[in-house]
């Protein structure tokens, strides 16, 4: 009997499903917000995932409930449990990448290593931690900010009024001083079976997560396992089933503190759709529907994923294909069908092979051609994104 998975939501998530929804004969249902998603080739509803009966009819003849975010409140998701659906992750997990204050104080309790940090409900509430913390913090709502949104740093009360005259707990961290940052991603399937990938390091821009190198340099051992551990803990006893991707602070200390958690396919994972043997949307699908985990070692020495921001200015990634596949063959590219906006994430490019410097160059060059300069032909693809080595020590094991 061919089984069937619905995910919630209809974004690049979604649409990354397909491709191992289709190898491994699964059937994949997705509910898209809108008509024209990003996943719209397997969305065969389309509506508002707030609404309970929206959600439940939906759910009626899937095998398994999963998710392109983490955004369907608690209620709905309750219910859906309460109705005889099987969610996964479920509501009891998903909280806690839901809510930061939640998180926090549960990783705590866990004796996980996290920043220093403390709710704030009113503004005497900050200007105490402020005090206490040489003066700067990351304030941060408690729900729905991505990718740079819903963060800042402040350094007075002044800065957070806006914030603080809402209804809203905020959270508020120590600012971390850190040498890079890191993500540790595992699956895991109902009967406990865990997979990890190698840590990788991911490189931010804008607060939006612009490049990812796997495995992470200078990473082998302890650093390794310190962050597999990590992450196997919070699998465990959160009760995450489905891929979790833990976001990590390297410190100047040498120290590994975390920063995000998502309990779902993540943006820095990516790279294991071509450079992993078992990739993280398969994996995914295999965990949620109690399947055995694949193998998830990598195929090439170094895999560098470069996400594609904003995209070609009134052009579309398919025009740009000729320019990028004549002289980058070895490149995969991912297009997310969206339409170009400033700092949009429309696709990614992937590179592997044994020379890091090299991958880089390849990878950097491929998503330089696919974004916003007028014309690539007059400055020859063999020069886009080397620019941006100068200056800038790529370590090696």
């Amino acid at each position: 009997m061919t089984p069937i998975v619905g995910v919630i939501g209809g974004g690049q998530l979604a649409r990354m499903m397909i491709p191992a929804a289709v190898n491994l004969g699964i059937e994949l249902r997705v509910l898209a917000e809108t008509a024209g998603s990003p996943a719209q080739l397997a969305a065969t509803a389309v509506g508002d995932y707030r609404d309970l009966d929206t959600v439940l009819a939906f759910a009626e003849g899937v095998d398994v409930v999963t998710f392109d975010h983490e955004h369907v409140p608690q209620e709905i998701l309750t219910a859906l449990v309460a109705g005889g659906a099987v969610v996964r992750p479920g509501p009891q997990a998903l909280v806690f990448a839901q809510d930061k204050i939640l998180m926090r104080q549960r990783l705590s309790e866990l004796g996980l290593p996290v920043p220093d940090w403390a709710r704030v409900r009113h503004a005497d509430d900050l200007q105490r931690f402020l005090d206490a913390h040489g003066g700067r913090a990351v304030l941060k709502t408690a729900r729905g900010g991505y990718d740079g949104k819903g963060v800042r740093i402040v350094s007075a009360v002044r800065e957070a009024e806006d914030w603080l005259a809402g209804t809203a707990e905020l959270l508020v961290e120590e600012l971390v001083e850190f040498q890079r940052e890191l993500a540790q991603l595992v699956a895991r399937r109902p009967a406990g079976e865990i997979a990890a990938w190698p840590v990788v390091e991911s490189i931010q821009r804008a607060g939006v997560c612009a490049e990812v190198i796997a495995p992470a340099p200078i990473s082998a051992g302890k650093l390794a396992d310190v962050a597999s551990d990590i992450a196997h803990t919070i699998a465990e006893q959160l009760d995450v089933t489905g891929v979790l991707a833990v976001e990590l602070f390297e410190t100047t200390d040498e120290r590994l503190l975390i920063n995000e958690l998502a309990m779902r396919p993540h943006n820095t994972g990516h790279w294991s759709i071509d450079g992993s043997t078992t990739g993280q949307f398969e994996q995914h699908l295999r965990a949620v529907l109690d399947l055995p985990l694949g193998a998830t070692g990598c195929r090439d020495r170094w895999s560098v994923m470069v996400n594609v921001l904003g995209g070609p200015i009134g052009d579309t990634l398919a025009s740009r294909y000729p320019l990028v596949l004549e002289h980058q063959p070895t490149v995969k590219v991912h297009n997310y069908a969206k339409k170009s906006r400033a700092g949009r994430k429309v696709g990614h490019v992937t590179a592997g092979g044994d020379d890091l410097d090299q991958v880089v160059w390849q990878a950097r060059s491929a998503a330089d051609a696919l974004t916003a300069v007028e014309d690539t032909s007059e400055l020859g693809l063999e020069n886009l994104g080397r620019e941006n080595l100068n200056g800038e020590e790529l370590a090696d094991d």
